[in-house]
């Protein structure tokens, strides 16, 4: 007599054991940080974050907002 026909569906494993530095490396890739969006001053071309108030000349959306000495 033979086996009974059973349909085993076998799942890939990994060869060898992940090293910790190995996973670690893998996750610390995806936790590096992006640098803030900088735009120009529509009127002195220094960089600042988009839709806020130029700290250089203190115009923002085409009129003066703040005072700036």
């Amino acid at each position: 007599m033979g086996y009974p026909s059973i349909k085993v569906f076998l799942m890939a494993v990994p060869k060898r054991k992940t090293s910790k530095a190995k996973s670690r490396s893998r996750r610390a890739s995806n936790w590096r940080l992006e640098s803030a969006p900088r735009s120009l001053c529509d009127r002195c071309n220094t960089p600042k974050r988009p839709h806020a108030v130029c700290s250089n000349c203190g115009w923002y959306h085409g009129r003066q907002a703040i005072e700036v000495s």
